[in-house]
């Protein structure tokens, strides 16, 4: 069972950043739009990897792709609020990594949405895929959900 097939709440997720939502999140419909939370996911994955020290945008000499993204939405962000997203690793393989997200309103136990982003780790230089280092597998790890 993956995350999207499996409702969960706060309490599944081991990290968490807030993010504001701007007025530009929203769309003439009234709500922060569809493409919007794929940014927030693309937020909350790099914070985290730049936080625990395994990524420096400019120097880093492996780096991840994202090869595949998925949300699903189940109820509207609007501004202004903030975001609270919720980060899981899913999958930890040799040189990928599922991390799983679930984003929640303030004070709101069930997510407004959930989904993954699939990293693929690559050298910078040649993009060919490079194993996760023993540090990286540690950090990540500690983020493994069952």
């Amino acid at each position: 069972m993956t995350l999207v097939d499996k409702p969960t709440t706060r309490a599944d997720y081991r990290w968490f950043l807030d993010i504001p939502t701007r007025w530009m999140d929203n769309d003439v419909y009234g709500h922060v739009n569809n493409v919007v939370y794929y940014s927030y996911f693309d937020t909350v994955v790099n914070k985290m990897l730049i936080a625990e020290g395994l990524l420096d945008i400019e120097r880093s000499p492996t780096i991840g792709l994202c090869v595949e993204s998925h949300c699903s939405f189940a109820a509207p962000l609007v501004f202004p609020e903030t975001v609270e997203a919720g980060l899981r690793v899913g999958r930890l393989g040799t040189s990928s990594v599922r991390y799983e997200i679930g984003l929640f309103r303030e004070n709101i136990e069930a997510p407004a949405a959930t989904g993954h982003f699939v990293h693929v780790f690559v050298d910078r230089t040649t993009r060919r895929p490079v194993p996760l280092d023993e540090t990286a597998r540690a950090i990540l790890g500690r983020l493994v959900v069952a």
